[in-house]
């Protein structure tokens, strides 16, 4: 599977940008064809303890390469990609990513090496 990751920088007015991402940007990006998820969420602290240098993550995924391409090709992309600038006042970083799913391994200790 694809993925269009995106790291959202700390916004000047965190409960706007809230309110615009959920009712204007997210609609947006639910009509891109081909979406098959969107999944967002807060970064709330990181490992060692230090500021989180993300306000809000966010992941849209498709089935493949092939089908992102395709909608990069279309009005709803563009339309979403236009759509950044008006509330992204903390900046963003967008990727495509490949990625792989690797389910945990049942009832292994932490002293056991790991094998497949």
């Amino acid at each position: 599977m694809t993925r269009i990751l995106s790291l959202h920088g700390h916004p000047t007015d965190p409960a706007e940008f809230d309110r615009y991402y959920r009712e204007v940007h997210t609609p947006l990006v639910q009509r891109i064809p081909g979406v098959r998820n969107i999944r967002f969420g807060r970064v709330v602290r990181t490992e060692d303890g230090s500021p989180p240098p993300f306000y809000l993550v966010s992941d849209v995924y498709f089935d493949n390469r092939q089908a992102l391409d395709a909608a990069q090709a279309t009005p709803e992309m563009a339309a979403a990609l236009a759509d950044v600038p008006r509330f992204a006042s903390g900046g963003v970083t967008i990727m495509i990513c490949d990625y792989e799913d690797f389910p945990p391994m049942p009832n292994q200790r932490p002293d056991e090496p790991t094998s497949r």
